[in-house]
């Protein structure tokens, strides 16, 4: 019995597709046979669908010659026919415009007449999440042609089957352009991010702080030198610190782990350089932070331990997300090593997205929590030298992102930036206090600008749950009136059943009076050669027992191949033995075939 999901009027039916065409499968041949493809025969496979918004389609990206579509079970299809993937992925739908033949991942419908293919395509779109709910596999899901023959549909009447499309269309057509103008809105945003992030490391964003501040600001040459005078403070106190906890653990015996020497900073070369903004230079990233320190390369894994590791996917929009966490075990040193402080940038190093590479997020007091993995490098803000949230938006500034894409960007499929690489990155620098300001500025204008980007989103939401209610209300019988001068469905299944036996007779009738076809030899199998060793039960020759089989001289090429792949298969599995005797190799089942 057929099975009715909703109801609805009842000049409709509840039916299955397989009521309203007729199912083709598709199918591929051999791609080891050049003779069989680049020909004038349309073929489709479920990529050509990937990312195609389009109702009708003409071409895929590979075609079939007439010897190709022989020696496979592909058929060709008459234009609009309604294509459907049943794998990989299940669901995606296009009408084709021309004649054409698919590969086994469609199950197309070619619709009977009365039944108006672009209604049945708006509703196999519909029914996506049901045909993948009543997909089977492991690996991944595939519809069968037998479980796509009976996906229930329901039927109106052929002339509303129109106005439904025609309604469904000039409804969608008028959300379309909304979501364009949306789009377009969030495509502008994005711009804008951009455009603000450059004006405020242009010095631009701040013009009037530096005219209300100007007894502030150093000249590039004095800025330079205060920062590099900063950086060897900051060692020196480290290696002060390192020195009274080196005394402190020789004078109770040396027990303990021995503190570690801080290890000295590289030497970075760097020149004052006057960019034309008042207070400002550019200068090499390394001066501005600490050593880059990597992450660790312990495996973690939900509930993996109880310390947690954050990772590529926790690095956000320049803030962490801790959603979606692993977790490790790690002693005090590794904790001591991978700790994180408030004020710290972590970074992606590697990765094949090349747009991921180099996206920083900065650590909060919440985040100290945790420790970090191997793909991550922490940039440490010399305090003084560089505000940390100064630091996140100028590796998001477009010249300086650049930069990092130059560095990381590789022909490997993964690209990668190094410690090194992040250390000679050329940024633009001002007094702490004029990057606060900066981060003041960008902080309040980019929270604006997010705020309305999750109106739009919000607003894309809607869209699409209006695109779902537009096809409920359409399928079932509440999107156009009904008319009561159209035949009901009931009758439309009568012809087309009638039409459908019709077409049956006839073509058993044209069966009956065809020529007897000759029918094609079996290809020797090595069953078959395993039953001509057993009847031998001693040596024979390979081209003996190849005889025995019917390959021999009028043979095909196939044939012949095929017939020693599946011998070297036997061989290696060592259920046959082979010995070379002169020029040919005799062959016996092996001994624990003949016991």
């Amino acid at each position: 019995m057929t099975e009715h999901l909703w109801e609805v009027p009842s000049s409709w039916e509840w039916t299955v597709i397989k009521v309203l065409g007729d199912i083709v499968s598709g199918a591929t041949p051999s791609t080891k046979v050049r003779d069989y493809w680049d020909g004038d025969i349309i073929w489709f496979a479920p990529s050509d669908l990937t990312g195609y918004r389009q109702k009708f389609i003409a071409r895929g990206a590979k075609t079939l010659t007439e010897e190709g579509l022989a020696n496979s079970s592909a058929r060709i299809m008459p234009a609009g026919s309604v294509m459907f993937s049943s794998r990989a992925p299940v669901g995606y739908v296009a009408i084709n415009s021309v004649p054409a033949a698919t590969n086994q991942g469609f199950k197309s419908v070619v619709p009977y007449t009365g039944i108006f293919n672009e209604y049945l395509y708006h509703y196999l779109k519909a029914s996506k999440q049901m045909a993948e709910q009543r997909a089977t596999g492991t690996t991944f899901k595939e519809l069968s042609g037998a479980a796509f023959g009976v996906l229930p549909a329901p039927l109106p009447p052929t002339n509303e089957q129109r106005r439904i499309v025609e309604k469904i269309e000039a409804m969608f057509d008028e959300i379309d352009k909304g979501v364009e103008s949306l789009q377009a809105a969030r495509t502008t945003l994005s711009l804008y991010r951009q455009s603000l992030l450059k004006s405020a490391f242009e010095g631009r964003l701040t013009a009037d702080w530096r005219a209300q501040n100007a007894d502030k600001l150093e000249a590039p040459k004095t800025l330079l030198a205060r920062i590099q005078h900063e950086r060897d403070t900051r060692y020196k106190a480290a290696l002060d610190a390192w020195q009274d906890a080196l005394a402190q653990w020789r004078a109770y015996g040396e027990k303990g782990k021995k503190p570690a020497k801080p290890k000295r900073p590289r030497d970075i070369a760097a020149k004052a350089t006057d960019i034309g903004i008042h207070g400002w230079t550019m200068m090499p990233l390394g001066l501005l932070i600490d050593e880059p320190a990597y992450g660790t390369s312990k495996k973690s894994d939900y509930d993996g331990g109880n310390k947690g590791v954050l990772r590529i996917p926790n690095i956000a929009a320049g803030v962490i997300d801790a959603t979606d966490l692993k977790s490790s075990n790690f002693d005090e040193a590794e904790l001591e090593q991978y700790q994180l402080i408030e004020g710290d940038v972590l970074t992606i190093r590697s990765n094949g997205s090349l747009s991921l590479v180099g996206k920083p997020a900065l650590v909060r007091p919440v985040d100290t929590q945790f420790v970090y993995a191997g793909y991550l490098i922490r940039l440490r803000p010399i305090p003084g030298s560089l505000v940390p949230k100064n630091l996140v938006y100028l590796m998001m500034e477009p010249t300086v992102r650049g930069q990092i894409e130059n560095k990381a960007k590789s022909t490997s499929g993964v690209n990668n930036i190094n410690a090194k690489e992040l250390q000679e990155l050329q940024v633009p620098i001002c007094s702490a206090d004029e990057q606060s300001e900066i981060v003041r500025i960008l902080d309040a204008r980019l929270e604006a600008a997010d705020a309305l980007e999750a109106e739009i989103d919000a607003a894309l939401t809607r869209a699409d749950a209006l695109r779902q209610s537009i096809l409920k209300k359409a399928f079932s019988g509440h999107l156009v009136p009904q008319d009561p001068n159209d035949e009901p469905a009931s009758a439309l299944l009568e012809r087309i059943k009638a039409e459908k036996a019709e077409r049956d007779q006839a073509a058993k009738r044209d069966r009956k009076s065809a020529p007897p076809r000759t029918p094609k030899a079996r290809r020797p199998t090595l069953t078959d050669l395993i039953e001509v060793l057993e009847e031998q039960k001693s040596w024979i020759s390979a081209a003996k027992a190849a005889q025995e089989l019917g390959i021999g001289d009028g043979s095909t090429s196939d044939d012949v191949e095929a017939f020693y792949l599946q011998l070297k298969d036997f061989v290696e599995d060592g259920a046959i033995d082979v010995e070379r005797r002169g020029n040919e190799d005799w062959l016996r089942l092996a001994k624990t075939e003949v016991s």
